[in-house]
């Protein structure tokens, strides 16, 4: 009688997930791979970027040992940043080879509707990033959370992510099957519309989830590669791995930063809020963050510190832009805080970047 897995955790297994020791999220460094190899072929040195992102060569090299989740998105973003790339995710996500998944692409390609695909991939995402978790509704809705990685540092991993997904899906039921709705939380950039021609729909950028929507019918579609042996014999090897993985340690700082990225845009993000999509009160999070040595006026601050400095870079946001995606009413509210942050204007900041990056030539001597 052929192996079938209980998708459902037990009860035995949730205690003992949580009497496991708490580790930081990690991933198989797949797309860390497939970066740091597009990136020298386009003659980058990866190495100063390596070390900034925590990772060594050695590790990259390595298919069999794990990375930090963390690490990982910010190499990407590094990579994409020394490429001059602002499509990088999207650009390695419209064109590796989908097996690179690993085990969780097989488990999906092996299983019998998408439907039943899409369930695989909720419960064993873990195995290829622990820090991404993707919820699937039976109306055809995907939705991605975060366990441990700050979503407002994981733009490029997002897009990858958010593309490959939908080739696995159009892979796997030989359909030209598009999105009827795909929204992300982070702010819409120069090259969007050419994601949008590419995965066929529109997308709701500075949107409160990072969510794609099938046709509902589309659950139905049986796969090309069905092969219920094969999936069965892969169902037990993914309940092995998902029983090594160990309970995650997420700090209460990045729960907060999640939270408060999709409300941003959409003005000052309050305590009370924050608690409340927490599943606390405002007094106990106040605590919680003292005793880490936090406020929630420090965290807010950095975050929209570190936002900033992001959003600088593309010089197609204008400030205005950059000040409402911050939760800033007013343009000249922004600068005072700019200025606060790093004793010099918004508009110095971007000259200076560009300065940086745009040397100009030595004027010959005559």
């Amino acid at each position: 009688m052929p192996f079938t897995a209980n998708l459902t955790a037990t009860k035995q297994e949730v205690r003992s997930r949580a009497a496991a020791p708490s580790m930081p999220p990690s991933a198989t460094g797949a797309l860390a791979r497939l970066a740091v190899a597009r990136a020298a072929a386009s003659g980058i040195d990866v190495q100063p970027c390596l070390s900034r992102a925590g990772l060594s060569e050695r590790q990259i090299k390595n298919r069999h040992a794990r990375i930090g989740a963390t690490n990982q998105a910010a190499l990407v973003g590094l990579l994409a940043e020394a490429l001059e790339d602002d499509l990088f995710g999207f650009h390695l996500g419209q064109s590796f080879e989908l097996g690179e998944i690993g085990l969780l692409y097989y488990v999906m390609a092996s299983a019998p509707t998408l439907r039943d695909a899409l369930c695989r991939a909720e419960r064993y995402a873990a195995i290829t990033n622990e820090g991404i978790a993707p919820i699937y509704s039976q109306s055809g809705e995907v939705r991605v959370s975060y366990v441990g990685l700050a979503r407002h540092a994981a733009r490029h991993q997002v897009e990858f992510w958010m593309t490959g997904f939908i080739r696995v899906a159009q892979q796997l039921t030989s359909l030209r099957l598009s999105p009827i709705h795909l929204t992300l939380c982070h702010p819409r950039h120069a090259g969007a519309r050419e994601i949008e021609a590419f995965l066929g729909c529109a997308i709701a950028f500075d949107a409160l989830v990072d969510e794609v929507r099938f046709p509902s019918a589309a659950g139905n579609a049986v796969l090309t590669g069905a092969d219920p042996y094969l999936h069965d014999l892969l169902l037990g090897y993914s309940e092995e791995a998902l029983a090594h993985r160990v309970r995650l340690a997420e700090s209460l700082r990045t729960r907060v930063e999640n939270a408060v990225m999709p409300l941003l845009p959409h003005g000052r993000p309050r305590i009370s809020e924050i608690a409340r999509a927490l599943g606390t009160s405002q007094r106990t999070l106040s605590r919680r963050l003292t005793e880490e040595g936090l406020s929630f006026e420090s965290v807010l601050e950095e975050m929209r510190r570190d936002l900033a400095l992001r959003y600088l870079r593309d010089t197609r946001l204008s400030i205005s832009r950059i000040a409402w995606l911050l939760g800033f009413r007013e343009a000249t509210a922004f600068t005072h805080a700019f200025r606060r942050w790093t004793g010099r204007s918004p508009t110095e900041a971007r000259v200076e970047r560009d300065r940086a990056l745009n040397p100009s030539p030595p004027q010959r001597s005559n």
